[in-house]
């Protein structure tokens, strides 16, 4: 992944810039100061930050390896299982959606207990995307399941370094929750499934959507932002959007960018932070 170079007043608001650009969270990128802005006479800041980013890399393993992991993966799926729904019911249970679908499902705290049981590989090694993809298919298959829905879970690679995996099905609307607030918890929890049963740096991401959820809110926010960016440029008066997570504003800033006469810039702290599009 290349790196991106991004000013800034302080060197925090260049790092969420810079977040911004790459679509991702803090925990997913990693940065490097090549400046800091310096403190002149009567206190004022002179100059600019200036940070590189770029999305945080693993190293894949040899494909022997990855084959051997498959094969691995294959023949202990059967026994995998169990602790897969045990999760899922977990979340169903302990923090399941309440039926107006305000309440994101969450986990109580603690993961001894599987790990005395010898459920928890121990491994320091970065989990290769196949491994990555089962664990999250298991995870949320087994939590459609928990919740008593009917749902076909199938995943689908976007690139080399990306795969989704879908639910479909109907009435899944809980598992999606207001402004996709339960499908966010679903998506964080899949992730500590995944450092759960395999310790270790992901390679690749996996991003999970319901019902096509993304995919609809993406299609949404650039039809919006469109029409944003039109009426800003029409009447010269800068607009700022509501608060979106990183992801989001990421669709809005590549929206923005083709288009002639607007431009974007981003202000405030997570998780307030929000685009603004300016005349430019």
């Amino acid at each position: 992944m290349e790196w991106v170079e991004i000013t800034g007043r302080t060197v925090d608001e260049a790092k969420e810039a810079a977040l911004d650009q790459l679509g991702v969270d803090t925990e997913d990128a990693e940065f490097e100061v090549l400046e800091e802005p310096k403190q002149g006479l009567f206190g004022r800041i002179r100059g600019q930050a200036r940070v590189r980013a770029r999305i945080r890399p693993t190293q894949p393993r040899p494909k022997v390896e990855r084959r051997d992991r498959k094969r691995r993966g294959a023949s202990s799926s059967k026994s995998e299982q169990p602790q897969v729904a045990t999760d899922a019911a977990a979340v169903a249970t302990e923090g399941a959606p309440s039926s107006t679908g305000t309440k994101p499902p969450r986990r109580s705290g603690g993961s001894g207990a599987s790990s005395d049981k010898g459920e928890r590989p121990v491994s320091d090694q970065d989990v290769d995307i196949d491994a990555h993809t089962a664990i999250v298919t298991e995870f949320v298959t087994g939590l459609v399941e928990a919740f008593g829905y009917d749902g076909t879970v199938e995943s689908d690679a976007v690139d080399e370094e990306n795969v989704e995996v879908r639910v479909s099905g109907s009435d899944l609307g809980l598992m999606v929750g207001p402004k996709g607030n339960t499908l966010t918890a679903i998506q964080e929890l899949s992730r500590t499934v995944v450092h759960r049963r395999v310790p270790g740096t992901a390679e690749g991401r996996v991003r999970v959507d319901v019902a096509g959820y993304r995919q609809r809110r993406r299609e949404a926010l650039e039809r919006f932002t469109r029409s944003v960016a039109e009426e800003v440029r029409e009447s010269g008066v800068q607009k700022a959007l509501e608060p979106m997570n990183s992801a989001d504003r990421k669709v809005v800033h590549d929206t923005v960018n083709d288009i002639d006469g607007v431009t974007t810039l981003s202000e405030g702290e997570e998780p307030r932070r929000r685009v603004v599009v300016v005349p430019g």
